[in-house]
């Protein structure tokens, strides 16, 4: 939710409403939602680039650590899907539309936050590492937050103004007054804590002639926040000298907020107070606004969900998911993170929302290649309980359901209806789909990836689902990927085995010293393609291959992963990714980058392979053809230009395969804006 200036306000009377405290020894319910974005946005990450993930799971480790050092113990809550009643639509679409703004600044290099696509999904994985105790609810959590909060007694962490409103008895600490990143240690102790503040509503209703906590509510919903927003009130506050209009300015904001609270303390409850706002409007529309606005203030009581059952017994149970009679499995998966808020709000709203990324805005949204994917998803979830509004069917015969989907359509967002896939009759029902073996549930997602059976087997475990969505990816695309680009995804999946060797290492020294090498050699990839302008045809290639990977991601969850889950912290690095693609496309081969490392050489040749030999050899990027050179002596400038000093070494005659020739002559890659969209998605 959300209420609008009341960030700020209290920020600049901070001195009046909040109390400082060195936090230690103590729970403390985090606002999952608020966390990873404060911490992707605050971090000087790369936002241009598609995401550098393992840089984010640096920043995740490091706030926790912080947290553990000082013996705080952390409740994590992360909103589910959207509310089921879709009060919330008109604002989600206009957050949609500032998305596309905000990803058309950084494209052409200018300012904007905008999260990268697979943040959330990175974020649960690392919870999941440190063990770190988080929950996933069905739909907004901020209630559940504060109940749980009051439960056991402890603050809440959190970036949400509506939290100025609920009544917690322990408080709420804002992120950015939480001092996590500089710890400081307790006089006369050994002991650390974190700085931070803390909102008292006490001070906040006392400095207001010692206003009624429970009017604030009222003043929530008539102040204006995400769920509501009547036009009708202008009149209301137009009579009470209050700012009637969505003010522009900060300063008038604030005005309106301290003139409606002034104007409310002077009752003595909410329904006192309501009576003398509705009496200024026409008589027809009292009872509609009043019965919407005592509707809204509901959002700010007491949940009855409680997370502590989950936290302690492992029980989950959702009210909106028991009336929606879905799967016992399904809601249990939700609540542990090991389904998305994506098939949450497929399976409630049969509508879904796909978030655009740093790609190019001439061409349709990166999203267009991965429907395939989706269609199967949404073909597994139309059946998912008696009580959702699908169409009727029968054993013999089956409707497909309608889904909507909320996208980037040019420069604006735009509702498009997409048709659940036709199924064969095993996978109609979600409930049963717990019961399938684990040979049918890999047969229809690597059907649907266009991966044959066997083609896997060479790859590590952790790799084979990437491997297939690139497989995916490579088919789906309208015209030939460039080589560069498959080369580029497949040297930067060797991330996460490089950090293992690094990081854990149970080989010979010589062979750690090359995995450390080639890891220092990309950080100076990373570190030189920062700096420099975006391709906007290369981001949009990435873009795509990134929405089949989630879309993958999301059917192998539902699935029941038949497939391992690949650790999505290392397998993808944007600036990283993209820096190679340019090195590889001008005058870098990829036995040379890999040289230093024969392991990693090895892994790349057995992923190339694998690609190769399961996509139809119209669809994979060929090498490109070597143009005439007259003078002798100008091929063989070319030829040590290109491959350099990786064929003067005997080891790499001894591990690499001559075949691999092919990777060293690609179309070099202009660094600078794309003008046409490259292939596009079916």
């Amino acid at each position: 939710m959300g209420i609008r200036g009341l960030t700020s306000y209290v920020e600049d009377h901070s001195s009046q409403f909040f109390i400082d405290l060195k936090m230690r020894d103590t729970k403390i319910i985090i606002d999952g939602f608020a966390l990873f974005h404060r911490l992707c946005f605050d971090s000087n990450l790369d936002l241009r680039h598609g995401g550098d993930y393992d840089s984010f799971t640096e920043v995740i480790e490091r706030f926790f650590e912080s947290l553990f050092a000082c013996n705080i113990h952390p409740y994590v809550v992360l909103d589910g899907g959207c509310d089921i009643s879709d009060k919330k639509l008109l604002t989600l679409k206009d957050r949609a539309r500032e998305k596309i703004q905000v990803a058309l600044s950084l494209s052409g290099g200018g300012r904007g936050n905008l999260l990268p696509l697979l943040i959330r999904e990175v974020f649960i994985q690392v919870l999941n590492k440190l063990h770190v105790d988080f929950v996933q609810c069905f739909t907004e959590a901020d209630r559940d937050i504060m109940t749980l909060a009051n439960h056991w007694s402890c603050p809440v962490l959190t970036m949400d103004s509506d939290f100025c409103i609920f009544d917690l008895k322990a408080g709420f600490c804002p992120l950015n007054g939480f001092q996590w990143r500089t710890p400081t240690m307790i006089k006369d102790t050994c002991h650390y804590c974190i700085p931070a503040r803390c909102f008292s509503v006490e001070r906040f209703c006392r400095h207001f002639n010692h206003m009624n906590k429970d009017l604030l509510p009222l003043f929530a919903v008539l102040c204006g926040n995400d769920y509501i927003s009547l036009p009708a009130l202008d009149a209301v506050f137009t009579r009470l000298s209050v700012s009637p209009a969505a003010p522009n300015t900060k300063g008038r904001k604030h005005q309106r907020i301290l003139g409606l609270l002034n104007w409310l303390s002077r009752f003595d409850d909410p329904t006192e107070a309501l009576d003398n706002a509705l009496k200024y409007l026409k008589v027809n529309d009292r009872e509609v606004v009043r019965e919407l606005l005592w509707a809204s203030m509901e959002e700010y009581q007491q949940s009855p969900v409680k997370l502590q059952d989950f936290f302690q017994y492992g029980a989950y149970v959702s009210p909106c998911a028991t009336k929606l009679g879905l799967p016992e499995w399904i809601q249990l998966a939700l609540a542990k993170g090991q389904l998305s808020p994506f098939v949450c709000d497929a399976l409630s709203l049969q509508r879904t929302i796909l978030h655009t990324q740093v790609e190019n805005m001439q061409c349709p949204s990166a999203h267009s290649i991965s429907l395939p994917i989706r269609k199967v998803i949404y073909g597994l979830l139309q059946n998912s309980s008696p009580n959702l509004n699908n169409v009727p069917q029968s054993r013999g015969s089956k409707q497909l359901v309608a889904f909507n989907e909320l996208k980037r359509v040019d420069k604006n967002i735009a509702t498009v209806v997409t048709h659940a896939a036709k199924l064969p009759p095993d996978y109609w029902e979600l409930g049963r789909l717990i019961e399938l073996p684990l040979s049918k549930r890999q047969i229809l997602l690597l059907e649907t990836l266009k991966v044959k059976e066997g083609v896997l087997d060479p790859i590590p475990s952790s790799l084979k689902l990437p491997v297939a969505v690139t497989c995916f990816w490579l088919q789906s695309l309208q015209s030939r990927a460039k080589l560069n680009h498959v080369q580029a995804l497949l040297v930067g999946m060797l991330c996460g085995q490089l950090h293992k060797m690094t990081s854990e290492p149970d080989n010979e020294e010589l062979q750690v010293d090359g995995a450390k090498l080639l890891c220092d050699q990309f950080l100076k990839v990373k570190e030189i393609k920062v700096q420099k302008r975006l391709n906007l045809d290369t981001a949009h290639t990435f873009c795509q291959w990134q929405c089949c990977l989630q879309m993958g991601f999301y059917l192998n969850q539902l699935l029941l992963t038949p497939l391992p889950e690949p650790d999505l912290t290392w397998l993808y690095s944007g600036t990283l990714v993209h820096g190679l693609s340019q090195e590889l496309s001008t005058s870098s081969s990829v036995e040379n980058l890999l040289s230093v490392c024969p392991e990693a050489r090895q892994l790349y040749n057995q992923l190339f392979h694998a690609l190769k030999s399961a996509v139809p050899a119209e669809f994979f990027p060929q090498k490109s053809k070597a143009k005439k050179k007259k003078p002798k002596k100008n091929a063989v400038s070319l030829s040590k230009h290109r491959v350099g000093i990786a064929l003067d070494t005997k080891s790499l005659h001894r591990h690499v395969s001559n075949r691999f020739g092919v990777l060293t002559l690609d179309d070099p890659e202009d660094p600078g804006q794309g003008s046409d969209c490259p292939s596009q998605g079916s």
